[in-house]
């Protein structure tokens, strides 16, 4: 802002000159290119970060990495192609931006696993929830993080490492909850808890893999309920 009043200032002062002389007429021309330059900056690089990061998010949940290009980017989130490299760097980071924009603002079903009365309301409550989500019709589809790692051929270390901790996680509040179904006596002791757990991470992530593909989440409540009766 300083700069800028200066370059006013500065401009103001030439522009008295200018008709006097060669040299203040060229003077004054480079102060006013100075003070375009910066505002051209300025005006590029004012944008809310989350809501284009959120656009940015909806985009790649929708189309995929490989699918998503720049011009796409650019348009969905309303800024320029220096202020996207001056924000985020290049699309690959963008892209793991989105994701972990998609878990700070995607609600955290592990708090119901954790909240849960018995090992089978929680489970009935944390999957009826999931299936809703996933089933949406006003979002992309699926989830965003079981997207990413259905189809990136080969997605760099950090990425990898956020997949397999969002996963990771999940299994272990299943086996946390599942554990205190043993305690209490809901679960019979010789269940192999563990082996529970890893399914239960699977059939969420079957879930969101075929609500893309499947309209009937009906079916998908059905498989559940047959699971959790199982339990």
């Amino acid at each position: 802002m300083l700069r800028i009043l200066i370059l006013i200032e500065t401009g103001r002062q030439l522009k008295s000159k200018s008709s006097f002389h060669p040299f203040w007429t060229d003077r004054f021309r480079y102060v006013i290119f100075q003070l375009r330059e910066v505002l051209l900056i300025a005006r590029t690089k004012e944008f809310n970060v989350d809501q284009a990061l959120h656009q940015a998010m909806l985009l790649f949940w929708k189309k995929g990495y490989e699918a998503t290009s720049i011009p796409e980017l650019l348009q969905v989130m309303g800024i320029s192609r220096s202020s996207l490299y001056d924000t985020f760097s290049d699309k690959q980071a963008l892209y793991i931006a989105a994701l972990e924009h998609y878990k700070k603002v995607s609600f955290n079903k592990r708090v119901i696993l954790e909240r849960a009365s018995s090992v089978r309301a929680g489970l009935r409550q944390y999957f009826e929830h999931h299936i809703a989500s996933a089933y949406d019709t006003s979002l992309p589809g699926g989830c965003f993080v079981t997207n990413a790692a259905t189809t990136l051929e080969s997605p760099d270390e950090k990425l990898n490492e956020l997949i397999k901790t969002s996963f990771s996680n999940l299994e272990q509040a299943f086996y946390k909850l599942l554990e205190k179904g043993q305690q209490s006596g809901e679960i019979d002791k010789t269940t192999d808890i563990k082996a529970l757990s890893y399914l239960l991470l699977n059939l969420h992530q079957s879930v969101n893999v075929m609500a893309k593909v499947e309209p009937d989440q009906q079916r998908a409540k059905d498989m559940i309920r047959i699971v959790i009766e199982g339990i």
